[in-house]
């Protein structure tokens, strides 16, 4: 099974908010999911993001992959940059 962490669309119309959940990626967009890792909120002006940092690493290290937008929303978080310094710590200590 391959698991994406992606966007669910929730909120009325013209007024979006995302739930961001790891999800089969056979799965419909605003379907079924495995977990809610965070929120983001394209509306708001400050505290627009708000991710589970603990969840979002579990997920990134057992193979999920992140699509373009979510990565970029963990990048502007700070989390992607986290992942990226433990894959290159445990690819050092393999080696």
């Amino acid at each position: 099974m391959a698991v994406k962490l992606r966007l669910k669309r929730m909120g009325a119309k013209q007024k979006p908010f995302y739930r961001i959940v790891a999800a089969d990626s056979r799965s419909p967009r605003d379907g079924r999911f495995i977990e809610i890792i965070g929120t983001y909120d394209p509306l708001l002006t400050e505290n627009k993001i708000n991710i589970d940092e603990e969840k979002a690493l579990k997920w990134l290290n057992n193979g999920a992959q992140a699509t373009d937008t979510v990565r970029n929303i963990l990048s502007d978080s700070g989390i992607w940059s986290k992942f990226k310094t433990i894959k290159k710590e445990t690819k050092k200590s393999e080696k």
